[in-house]
């Protein structure tokens, strides 16, 4: 009879798998569709205009038999509607430097434009894009809705300027792995040697650490061979400006290690003919630095804390986790309100803990829980809910005194879970 179960039930999830990529096939014909858009505002509002539709050079790279996001995470959301029978056929969430922007000093009051792109899979038929963001109770609403028609929309090409690219960790065809690409920034001409050195280590440095190191196989990795005019990074605390492929920066939104860049359209266009799911920036530069944004880019600097810079970097952007650590300078720490559930799987004002990790702590857990100062910071110790986390010192919690998302200990059980299921999510 146990037999029979288990044959049953790989029948179950086989049928399924099948009907899932027949859907895909049903509304989807396997290019990428890539949306370049500006968003335009400040903390009060914000505006979205449609820059152009671009075909990109290679197929769909992302999941196939799940096409509706699973994770409720991210400020953002792209739905794609079928016009015919007004179904959503795909959907992903995702998170935008202005995010960050709005909750900064200057964004408290001045407009800016920032350039973003979204990768969305080919419809068949006629469909609305819908863009929304949620609001103060964290609720998606509609922001802006583009109509989509693949026999009459303009779409544009482009030539991608990136020479060569090095397949640093093949595992499989790209709708069945998830996918990352290196783009290197800060390299100057003649420094083909050191970009291809610098690739292979920090190809390396993704699986250094779990849950990546046992989820190897479920990984592709590729990197560009990629320069710029000079060799190195705009510093503005320094006064040193520099000519890079990307225009990568320090001290973004004023803070002294933030390193990102804002040409999205430019770093899209280079990675046109590369088939991805998420995008690491390696910067040459010996500065500790670096950034992430949840299904957007990360960025890291060469420095020699890189191989944990990066770990960390990629909790935010593939797995959409927030810090737990606490700093009180930084321009930006208003994103989490004590008021309302963060969507992030790892923090929790307690508004609505029911929905974070509660049900993965022991019994009679205490709920917050004391710390414990005697725990080494190499630990991430026992489960609980501690106070600090997301930036503020009071009224966040954290699951662990330790994460690589805090202080660069392992990864916590609760950060584990959520990158094991984002992994699921592309390889399944």
């Amino acid at each position: 009879m146990r037999h029979v179960l288990l044959i049953l039930l790989c029948t179950v999830l086989v049928t399924g798998q099948i009907e899932a990529q027949g859907d895909f096939d049903r509304w989807f014909d396997g290019r990428t569709l890539r949306i370049d858009y500006h968003r335009i505002g400040n903390r009060a509002n914000d505006t979205i205009e449609l820059v152009r539709y671009v075909e990109k050079a290679t197929e769909w790279a992302g999941p196939r038999t799940v096409l509706i996001d699973p994770f409720d995470n991210g400020d953002y959301r792209v739905s794609l509607i079928d016009v015919e029978t007004g179904r959503t056929i795909y959907s992903h969430c995702y998170n935008t430097l202005f995010r960050e922007y709005r909750d900064t000093k200057e964004g408290s009051y001045k407009s800016r434009t920032f350039e973003e792109v979204l990768l969305i899979p080919w419809p068949k038929l006629k469909a609305d894009i819908m863009l929304e963001k949620r609001d103060n109770r964290q609720r998606f609403r509609q922001q802006a809705t583009f109509r989509f028609d693949p026999r009459e929309s303009l779409v544009e090409h482009v030539t991608s300027t990136a020479s060569t690219q090095l397949n640093l960790e093949m595992n499989g065809i790209p709708e069945h792995k998830l996918d990352i690409v290196i783009v290197p920034e800060g390299y100057g001409p003649g420094e083909e040697r050191r970009i291809r050195t610098d690739l292979q280590n920090f190809a390396e440095y993704i699986f250094g650490h779990e849950p990546f190191k046992n989820r190897r196989t479920d990984f592709n990795v590729t990197g560009l061979m990629l320069t710029g005019a000079e060799s190195g990074v705009t510093n503005p605390a320094l006064g040193h400006t520099v000519q890079s492929a990307l225009g990568s920066t320090y001290g973004v939104f004023g803070s002294d290690r933030y390193l990102m860049t804002f040409n999205l359209f430019r770093l899209h266009d280079l990675l046109d003919a590369v088939a991805f799911d998420h995008i690491v920036i390696m910067a040459a530069a010996s500065k500790y630095g670096g950034g992430a944004i949840y299904n957007f880019y990360a960025t890291v600097s060469t420095d020699r804390m890189a191989p944990l810079i990066l770990t960390h970097e990629l909790g935010h952007s593939i797995g959409g986790l927030a810090d737990e650590y606490v700093d009180d300078d930084l321009s930006y720490n208003c994103m989490h309100s004590s008021h309302v559930e963060p969507t992030e799987p790892n923090i929790t004002s307690l508004v609505d803990f029911d929905t974070k990790w509660k049900e993965m702590l022991p019994p009679d857990t205490k709920v917050p829980t004391a710390a414990n100062p005697d725990i080494p910071a190499t630990e991430c110790g026992p489960m609980g809910c501690y106070e600090g986390a997301g930036y503020k010192g009071k009224g966040m919690y954290r699951p662990c005194m330790h994460c690589m998302m805090r202080d660069y200990a392992p990864f916590c059980p609760v950060c584990n879970k959520r990158l094991n299921d984002i992994f699921d999510f592309y390889t399944k």
